[in-house]
């Protein structure tokens, strides 16, 4: 009975600890991350109250389907498309905010290479040209090219007035 108690104890501290951490408005994590995160609270809960756990690893990795595929998610050069959800974005980096991902965990969740972009290509040519107007990459003491003054303009003779 003591037994029964204990563990009852260990999941409702754990469901209460879980539901914590999801109401901290810093935390970001996905709805598959949920019952991961309240597994790992409940075996460390329990082994805290004295109980004991089983050690051997619990099996949760799921296999992720993309919605596109990688070749169709660069077919565009003004947008990427998610694999996570089929939409178009200039830029991936926020959008996996959103999902509690990191570009590297993306990148190996769907078995894409190291230098897949998380950049539509021509966002990122416009904010290279951009950068390039405004002098960023400069080296120091690096002046940028002047124009060759323009010859100076003749101006009207005073002689073709008095014709």
């Amino acid at each position: 009975m003591a037994e029964d108690t204990t563990d009852l104890n260990a999941v409702e501290l754990a469901t209460e600890l879980t539901i914590a951490w999801l109401g901290n408005p810093n935390t970001r994590s996905s709805a598959e991350d949920v019952p991961a995160f309240l597994g790992k609270m409940h075996e460390t809960v329990s082994t805290l109250l004295g109980g004991t756990t089983d050690t051997t690893p619990v099996e949760t990795a799921t296999e992720y389907t993309p919605a596109v595929t990688a070749r169709k998610s660069l077919a565009s050069k003004d947008h990427i498309i998610s694999m996570i959800d089929g939409k178009s974005y200039k830029t991936l980096r926020r959008h996996l905010a959103t999902h509690g991902m990191t570009p590297a965990e993306y990148r190996e969740r769907y078995g894409l290479k190291p230098d897949y972009p998380m950049v539509a290509e021509n966002y990122s040519e416009s904010r290279r040209a951009m950068a390039k107007k405004i002098g960023l990459g400069r080296k120091p003491g690096a002046r940028k090219p002047e124009a060759a003054p323009a010859a100076p303009r003749k101006r009207k003779s005073d002689t073709a007035g008095a014709e």
